[in-house]
């Protein structure tokens, strides 16, 4: 009951006023002139949902002219008067809605501006249905969930994630599963007797294998129609599922009975930031995680590198010939050749390479889910810079993910570098329409900037310089640049394995210096012969 209280006093402020008129309607012919000189209290509440603004002569007058403050506005008629008008509800009186108005008149300008200053942040409020949400209840106002994500990509979303074929996909990934499940069950210490929230359950196997390791209870979070899968496959399980409680809703929205010491979820997408679905994780983290809880896992940590690939480039390239057409059915297609290769460029490719194709020591960027604001993965910008370790064509830019489970007795990596045993995430390439030439030994700079968007992912933007080479150089100047502009949202799935890049016999690959420790010593070794010109 207390907490019930708190909630309520949270939820209301109080202002007093010099008096309110209220202003005459098509519906209401008289105004309320007997109010003038009385004193008035002016107080916002939330009630079912709803931010509302009622004008009562005392405070325990139940005489009120009620306004919804999101529909209302309010304007300064003078230092000391302003003018508020809103659709209000007669729900009270019985009536049907009807267009109200109603001039203020503060003491002085100092509570005038603290008026105002109340209105503009209740009428940009969330607000919880009621005071106290029972478990697993969702509330009924716009969450910041769908603020920032639009309608149709969230529907398609929870659609794709609600299917048992798409979660057997991930299940099936036994580099994924079996790491986690290793992290959870080397790591017991953490789970034996703690509360555990499960973010974004899917079909509960984690909040299984949390149980598994001996947790008080779990309660598995759940959007998607996947939720009643999961209470089906929990009940199957009656040894683990008397502890562990589904709940079908959004992070964002639904309300727990207690904190928890311990949050686990798999929230990564490809290049560990696409779905967007880390923001969701940061937003469980502050509203359910106790102080110094765990978080399983707890850092993301990308990884980049130039790559050299001539097959990829001429591949991309060459999907553009189509429209070079110049009689196609009569039609000459090529006003949209530059479109259509510029396209084609714009997607990011999704594969497995090999990891030879580097052509200098990779950098890395880490996200520390423990500290880091939702606001941080709005947008991202990693400043880059490499040494070439051979002279060759530099293609682009590849990128991968590594996640750390800080466990209290083990600390465990999952990891989806080239080289070693293939994710469903695999890796992601960012190729140039415009290649750079580089000497080994220089210095390749420039800067990876993502920009989440409301499609649940994000804008990639890559720009790649050479600097000058050979006498002058140290002078400076840019002697070549390239940039490119990609959608994660759209990549291109290029599912074959790594090929086999054979060396010509002078070659001789160099070890490259990488920081994923999975991978020992992979060789970087020279493209084949540039003579591909001709194909494009």
């Amino acid at each position: 009951m207390e907490i019930q209280k708190q909630s309520k006093q949270q939820q209301q402020e109080e202002f007093a006023l010099a008096s309110v008129t209220e202003l005459a309607s098509s519906s209401t012919s008289s105004s309320r002139s007997d109010s003038q000189s009385a004193p008035v209290i002016a107080r916002f509440s939330a009630g079912n949902g709803v931010a509302v603004l009622r004008f009562n002569r005392d405070s325990e007058s139940t005489d009120s002219i009620s306004v919804d403050v999101k529909t209302a506005q309010l304007s300064k008629l003078g230092p000391l008067q302003s003018v508020c008008i809103a659709e209000a509800s007669g729900a009270d009186t019985g009536k049907e809605k009807y267009s109200t108005g109603v001039t203020v008149q503060f003491r002085n300008e100092e509570e005038s501006r603290a008026f105002h200053c109340a209105f503009e942040q209740w009428k940009k409020k969330d607000i919880v249905q009621g005071t106290l949400l029972p478990n697993g209840a969702v509330t009924s106002f716009k969450s910041k969930f769908e603020d920032k994500i639009e309608p149709s990509s969230a529907k398609m979303y929870f659609h794709y994630y609600g299917q048992l074929l798409h979660q057997q996909n991930m299940m099936q990934d036994y580099v994924r599963t079996g790491t986690y499940y290793a992290a959870v069950m080397e790591n017991r210490v953490d789970f034996i007797d703690r509360v555990v929230v499960d973010v974004g359950a899917g079909s509960g196997i984690l909040s299984l294998f949390a149980a598994q390791a001996g947790a008080k209870h779990v309660y598995a979070v759940e959007a998607s129609e996947m939720a009643e899968y999961a209470r089906k496959l929990i009940a199957g399980n009656p040894s683990l599922g008397e502890r562990i409680t589904v709940i079908k809703g959004k992070v964002e929205e639904v309300e727990l009975p207690e904190k928890a010491d311990i949050l686990i979820s798999e929230p990564m997408g490809t290049l560990l930031v696409n779905e967007r679905m880390l923001e969701s994780y940061v937003i469980a983290r502050d509203r359910f995680l106790v102080p110094n809880g765990k978080m399983f896992p707890a850092v993301g940590r990308i990884h980049m590198a130039p790559f050299s690939d001539e097959y990829l480039f001429v591949e991309i390239a060459n999907k553009a010939l189509f429209w070079q057409q110049h009689k196609y059915f009569g039609v000459d297609l090529t006003p949209l050749y530059g479109s259509a290769f510029g396209g084609y460029f714009s997607q990011p490719v999704v594969d497995a390479f090999d990891p030879r194709l580097l052509v200098a020591p990779t950098i890395s960027h880490d996200l520390d889910f423990t500290e880091i604001k939702e606001e941080d993965l709005y947008e991202i910008e990693i400043p880059l810079k490499f040494v070439a370790s051979v002279g060759t064509r530099v293609h682009g830019l590849a990128c991968w993910f590594d996640v750390l489970f800080n466990g209290s007795a083990v600390q465990r990596w999952l990891t989806t570098a080239p080289g070693a045993p293939t994710t469903h995430w695999y890796q992601l390439r960012c190729v140039l329409s415009q290649p750079l030439y580089v000497m080994a030994g220089q210095e390749i700079t420039g800067q990876l900037r993502m920009v989440a968007h409301n499609a649940q992912s994000y804008t990639i933007y890559l720009t790649l310089s050479a600097k000058m080479w050979g006498p002058g150089a140290e002078q400076g100047g840019i002697l070549q640049t390239s940039s490119c502009k990609l959608d994660l949202k759209e990549p291109y799935y290029r599912m074959s394995q790594p090929q086999a890049y054979a060396m010509a016999q002078d070659q001789q690959p160099t070890p490259a210096n990488t920081h994923t420790d999975d991978l020992e010593g992979p060789e970087l070794i020279q493209p084949p012969p540039q003579n591909l010109d001709g194909q494009l």
